[in-house]
């Protein structure tokens, strides 16, 4: 050793003793970063803007159920069956209860297991279809519910998402293999579908799933020739709906000759204009004593009347900024399955949504079609946080796998 430098002192660490002074680390906080367990993780992957939106639009349904009930009571009640004036609102509360729950345990699933299920549940739904002209009840004339005694179950709500998770697997592996008929398989359930729904009659679900497969089709690159045929081949389904079809041409001829339930969608426009822009106040709506649906269908009209035209926009607004969200968020996806089962679940319900309000102001003829997560109604209810929590699940993303991996951060630690 040189005489001019002085000998530094070395300690040495058993490297058990430092595993044995070290203190136990604290568990991370619940809403920390740091925090792995299955809630914290889904936490910071999960789409929360999607989860806070949707959160609102459940938050203004509540409201509208309870400005809607006490005329639904009203003209439901009748010789020895009376209901309380916030009945509906109490029950549409016990459902929420119930999503919420539902939802987000969904949208705890990982991809796999998420498509997965969502298959094996279209299967039990599409079952549940099929025998629905056999064991359903009758309601306003249709036949869309089968009674298990405690709540009856109308099929085709549950098998609207899981239906659309089922066509995106099946779409996504003709790209594994282009040979794959899956076009066509596609089409043909969809075509089945639609035949077992307009026997019941229902009209707006058979338009809904035959949209949400033209969409399906389109996000996946079908060839532009399936587009035409399906295209020359709605046009031609709704030609013959009208001449062969009762329910079509009653609606059809409402809509357009004011004959049949025009009425309907006149009261309906009525009722949503007569609020102006700020509406009437909570509770101070009159014509909505004169809606067959106020708390379901013309629902719109409601918050229309009480609420105001600005209200209105904003719940429409609300809406397509969800659908934006997904479509965009989705730019950035490279698994096909992926973008088509989150872009076909968002759209699915922006088309419902738009259908809805389309009849509410007059655009379109009647539908019996619920307003998602604003109308009232247990299995509407459930059925959507089923499939938006499908929706979170397959949008959830891990925000540290993005993040380049030549960027050095300093964790602050030795």
């Amino acid at each position: 050793m040189r005489p001019d430098v002085e000998a530094k002192s070395v300690r040495i660490v058993d490297p058990a003793m430092r595993r044995a002074d070290h203190k136990p680390r604290k568990q991370p906080k619940w809403g920390a970063r740091s925090n792995q367990t299955t809630v914290g993780r889904w936490f910071w992957e999960t789409d929360r803007l999607l989860l806070l939106m949707v959160a609102i639009l459940i938050a203004i349904g509540l409201i509208a159920v309870a400005a809607a009930s006490p005329a639904a009571a009203e003209r439901l009640s009748g010789g020895k069956v009376q209901f309380a004036p916030l009945r509906f609102f109490f029950q549409q509360l016990m459902w929420i209860a119930v999503a919420l729950p539902v939802m987000i345990a969904v949208s705890m699933l990982p991809k796999t297991m998420a498509r997965r299920l969502a298959i094996a549940g279209a299967i039990v739904c599409t079952i549940m279809l099929m025998l629905v002209p056999v064991i359903g009840m009758e309601k306003n004339g249709a036949v869309r519910w089968i009674d298990f005694g405690i709540t009856a179950i109308q099929p085709s709500e549950f098998l609207k998402p899981l239906y659309v998770v089922s066509i995106a697997w099946l779409l996504s592996l003709k790209r594994k293999d282009p040979s794959l008929p899956m076009v066509m398989i596609s089409g043909l359930i969809t075509a089945v579908l639609a035949f077992a729904l307009m026997r019941q009659p229902n009209l707006g679900e058979t338009v809904i799933f035959a949209l949400t497969f033209v969409a399906l089709l389109t996000l996946s690159g079908a060839h532009l020739r399936y587009l035409y045929m399906l295209g020359g081949a709605g046009a031609g389904a709704l030609v013959l709906a009208y001449f062969f079809y009762p329910v079509a041409t009653q609606r059809i001829n409402g809509f357009l000759f004011d004959e049949g339930d025009s009425g309907q969608t006149d009261a309906a426009l009525e009722t949503l204009t007569s609020g102006g822009l700020f509406g009437l106040g909570p509770g101070a709506g009159t014509r909505k004593f004169t809606l067959p649906e106020p708390h379901t269908d013309y629902i719109f009209s409601v918050i229309g009347e009480e609420f105001g035209m600005i209200a209105c926009l904003a719940i429409a607004i609300l809406y397509l900024t969800i659908i934006a969200r997904v479509l965009i968020r989705m730019l950035n996806e490279e698994d096909l399955f992926t973008i088509l089962a989150a872009g076909g679940l968002v759209i699915q319900i922006g088309l419902q949504a738009v259908i809805n309000m389309a009849v509410n102001v007059h655009l379109l003829p009647s539908k019996g079609m619920t307003l998602p997560f604003i109308s009232y109604g247990g299995s509407s209810l459930i059925a959507l946080s089923i499939g938006f929590g499908l929706l979170l699940a397959f949008t959830r993303r891990n925000p540290y796998l993005h993040r380049s991996p030549y960027v050095v951060r300093w964790s602050g630690r030795e």
